[in-house]
């Protein structure tokens, strides 16, 4: 590396966003990689292992990244990983992840294929973007042949170094064959970009930048030809949590795995320190706007997460999505209403049969993750039904109870409700 993003001046608009919005932590080479993105279209690919039917909101810096490389007149590749989801990358877990059938990876991947149409336009054209799964040539790598012709530029000694491998054999913790040979595979797919699309750049989080290295080194022994890598920082919020994690779990980007509402909800509730960070990374505020924004303080911070919540929900889900949001969270905070946007468990009457326990509500609401955890938030009173608190968790819901919707609360932000179907 020969600059580092505090004091490199880019001339390039894509290189610019990246330092000034939070994207870039690391670049093999920043003078090189602004030059080509000045002279040229430079097609540029972020990979995705299909090990869920849903990408979560950490990915979304990446998809982002991808979204600000076209809107600069560059072109994105987004690489679906069909081939490497069979071996599964071992970076920095603590044991292998579990082996999916080919009908599985197929099936995740079709869900994952949903969200990039609302960030990128596909098409043939020089900066449309592409959509491509590794399938396509690992499925078809002859063993021999490839260990002779790639696994030949690779030093073992060399990936014993990295990072993500030295912190699991560090630990002692089992690290397979199969799992070993997947920065092999990475690598192969940087090579085979370049090959048969002219990818000249790959995009990912810092916890790649090994498995990026290694595709530079291999594509320009192999191809002769001049490549970068670039990183984004691994986010965590400013108390020191995993960015894409909530109180519920993960944050599904696929309106199937996590109602839209939910969505806007989780950046509702962003911490305070955290809302002009996340205003640049995640919306198209202009940067002035973001830091106004960021800096507010009292009451006008709780306006600001709002604006957040609606324009990052707006490019995920559209803006009539990020609206009916918004007045949900209006009806259910200002007013005491239940909103007709919140997540709604249906219930027939037969389910119910002789009456559904409170604590079983919770649960099935997803407002408590288990009935342990149901009965701890009654005990420490923050479960409510209609507003009124539950502290008896023998309480039973029966289906003349739903002749109107109940609204169930855990704390003071999260809602469900429960209604009877048909």
């Amino acid at each position: 590396m020969d600059a580092n993003p505090m004091t490199y001046h880019p001339k390039s608009d894509f290189m610019r966003v990246m330092i000034e919005r939070g994207f870039l932590a690391d670049c093999t080479d920043y003078q090189g990689l602004d030059e080509a993105l000045v002279n040229g279209v430079v097609p540029a690919y972020i990979g995705f292992d299909a090990t869920a039917k849903s990408l979560h909101v950490g990915s979304l810096i990446q998809i982002m990244m991808l979204r600000w490389l076209q809107k600069t007149g560059h072109r994105p590749i987004v690489l679906m990983g069909g081939g490497t989801t069979k071996v599964g990358d071992p970076s920095f877990r603590a044991d292998e992840r579990p082996l999916l059938t080919p009908d599985q990876i197929d099936a995740n991947i079709a869900g994952i294929r949903e969200v990039f149409s609302a960030y990128v336009s596909f098409g043939d054209g020089p900066t449309d973007a592409l959509l491509v799964n590794n399938a396509e040539w690992l499925d078809r790598l002859n063993y021999l042949d490839f260990l002779r012709d790639i696994g030949r530029h690779f030093s073992v000694n060399r990936m014993l170094s990295f990072e993500s491998v030295k912190s699991r054999l560090d630990r002692e913790q089992s690290l397979s064959f199969l799992e070993f040979n997947y920065m092999i595979l990475q690598a192969y797919d940087f090579l085979e970009l370049n090959r048969r699309y002219g990818c000249r750049l790959q995009i990912g989080g810092s916890d790649q930048w090994g498995n990026i290295i290694n595709g530079i080194d291999l594509t320009r022994r192999v191809l002769d030809v001049e490549i970068f890598g670039l990183t984004s920082p691994l986010l965590t919020t400013s108390d020191g949590k995993k960015m894409g994690k909530s109180q519920q779990g993960a944050v599904w980007l696929n309106s199937e795995m996590l109602s839209p509402y939910e969505f806007w909800q989780f950046w509702r509730n962003t911490t305070d320190a955290d809302v002009g960070r996340f205003l640049k990374l995640y919306t198209e505020l202009p940067l002035e706007e973001c830091e106004r924004l960021g800096a507010a303080e009292g009451a006008a911070i709780n306006d600001a997460k709002i604006v957040l919540a609606n324009e990052v929900t707006t490019l995920l889900h559209g803006r009539a999505a990020a609206q009916a949001a918004a007045a949900t969270a209006r009806d259910v905070f200002e007013k005491g209403g239940v909103g007709d946007d919140l997540p709604t468990l249906a219930l027939s009457a037969d389910e119910i049969g002789d009456g559904l326990s409170i604590v079983q509500a919770f649960v099935r609401t997803g407002l408590a993750q288990s009935g342990k955890e149901a009965k701890r938030l009654m005990a420490d009173g923050g479960a409510r039904m209609n507003d009124a608190d539950v502290t008896d968790p023998g309480l039973m819901i029966t289906a003349a109870d739903l002749a109107q919707p109940i609204k169930l609360s855990a704390g003071r932000k999260r809602h469900a409700l429960v209604t009877l179907a048909g």
